[in-house]
């Protein structure tokens, strides 16, 4: 009987399992299906129309043309004149963006044709590109870099996150029924093909070819990302590939595409792995700046030399002693991503500047000392003001002290001392008034002692209006009562 109302509570017990099981796995379909919903992009994209679209918008003669100039020089005012509204105008109308998806989609789908024409596109779209911004900078009579114009000088690792999801965003977009117009623009902004174009012309229009190479750079890691971007969407959605006459040229185009797409993507992981350290470089440089290059009326101005792996620290204002210094060296070396770079330091303007920048230090490193000139007359007078509290509470403290004379003739001495306590229960900080008192006779009572020290207490609360008083009862020195 017992083995069977086991059994029977064995059976029940599997029962109740298998159903919370079917119910953990029933929610964990539903959820799957609501995210596969959601995030799924095959439904909806409309292939055939998306590649039409894209061989259009490759071409680039007549109306392409003139507008790619126009925006080339909306672009170059607004770098010189530091507007970035002037800028991101530009951006809106340039067709820079066709080719560079017409590179993507032409390796995806093994159309040797588009891909061929993007290239060439892109090429003449560069060329005129630079031309342009060649021909504006070299007439505009304003020639000092902006901020515009300094920030597409070298990409970061931030800039090449922006051209991946940027060019994620314009192909997904491109491909859904009714095209997100939307977001095809919000792309423009954001990969900003134009302003390095127009940087990489101002090089060369001023001779700074460090700036042309710069500009150059973070011009292809954004193309060669946007369309590698391109490239993987267009897999994921299985966009038809091309149709050719006989299966070997078939297979002929599709190895060079994927050899053109290996050639693509391997030297984008090396980029991206270049500038992921270098970022983690400065960023440790500046960390090391911040915490540790730290001195009293001293100022630190850093800059790091990516070729060389150095960080050059300029310090305007007190000097530094050569020991703390060299301690700073030390500390560089034990920092961890910085152990095999260099840093170097220079006091004041030892260090070769701009004629600009040394205008700018100088006036900065004045404002400095001034600030410290002023700290410490604040400083001054927060002194004065104290020593001026504390011969006034001496003059208090001799009519107080006379008072207890005449009041209390058992007590021969007495000393005060402000106490300041902590709380470490409720974190509390008060300020005591400690009296410390010596008595006449040593063979006073201890009740008599105690009444005298109560009395007393009670009245200087009274007199000082202050409930944060103590008296304390010092014996008196033995070598004192000899004497």
């Amino acid at each position: 009987m017992e083995l069977q109302e086991s059994q029977s509570q064995q059976s029940s017990a599997d029962n109740t399992l298998d159903a919370n099981q079917q119910r953990i796995t029933g929610i964990w379909q539903n959820i799957t299906a609501f995210l596969g919903d959601l995030l799924d992009i095959r439904e909806g994209s409309e292939r055939e129309e998306t590649i039409e679209a894209v061989r259009k918008d490759i071409s680039f003669q007549g109306h392409n043309a003139w507008i790619l100039v126009f925006s080339i020089f909306i672009a170059s005012i607004g770098l010189n004149a530091d507007a970035t509204a002037v800028v991101i105008g530009a951006m809106l109308i340039s067709p820079l963006m066709g080719p560079i998806v017409g590179m993507g989609l032409g390796t995806a789908i093994n159309d040797a044709t588009m891909l061929r024409r993007s290239l060439i596109n892109l090429g003449v779209m560069v060329g005129l590109s630079l031309l342009t911004a060649t021909l504006y900078f070299f007439i505009s009579p304003m020639k000092e870099i902006t901020d515009e114009l300094a920030a597409r000088t070298y990409p970061t690792i931030l800039d090449v996150l922006i051209a991946i999801f940027g060019g994620l965003a314009l192909i997904v977009a491109k491909a859904k029924k009714g095209t997100i117009s939307n977001a095809i623009a919000g792309v423009a902004i954001a990969t900003a093909l134009m302003p390095p174009l127009c940087t990489a012309g101002y090089g060369i229009a001023t001779g700074q070819w460090t700036y042309f190479v710069g500009a150059m750079y973070l011009f292809c890691i954004n193309a060669v990302f946007i369309a590698l971007s391109t490239f993987l969407v267009c897999k994921l959605l299985r966009f038809p590939m091309a149709n050719y006459a006989n299966q070997a040229k078939r297979k002929r185009v599709s190895r060079w595409a994927s050899l053109i797409a290996f050639l693509v993507l391997l030297p984008s992981i090396w980029l991206f792995y270049q500038l992921y350290q270098d970022q983690i470089m400065r960023s440790a440089a500046n960390s090391f700046v911040k915490n540790i290059v730290q001195y009293d009326g001293m100022r630190p101005n850093e800059e790091w030399d990516k070729v060389t792996q150095t960080l050059d620290i300029v310090m305007l204002g007190e000097p530094v002693p050569e020991v703390i210094i060299e301690e700073w060296r030390k500390k560089f070396k034990q920092t961890k991503h910085l152990s095999l770079s260099k840093v170097r330091f220079y006091q004041g303007n030892s260090k070769p500047l701009a004629s600009n920048e040394g205008v700018e230090m100088v006036q900065e490193e004045l404002i400095d000392k001034l600030r410290l000139i002023q700290d410490k007359d604040t400083h001054i007078k927060a002194l004065e003001d104290q020593l001026r509290s504390l011969n006034s509470r001496s003059k208090d403290f001799d009519v107080l002290s006379e008072e207890v004379r005449l009041n209390y003739p058992q007590i021969a001495s007495i000393s005060y001392a402000a106490s300041v306590n902590k709380d470490f229960i409720t974190q509390k900080t008060d300020t005591i008034a400690v009296y410390n008192i010596i008595f006449n006779d040593s063979t006073l009572s201890i009740e008599n002692r105690s009444e005298v020290k109560t009395r007393m207490g009670k009245w200087l609360r009274y007199r000082l209006q202050s409930e944060k008083v103590k008296i304390n009862e010092i014996k008196p020195d033995v070598s004192d009562v000899t004497n």
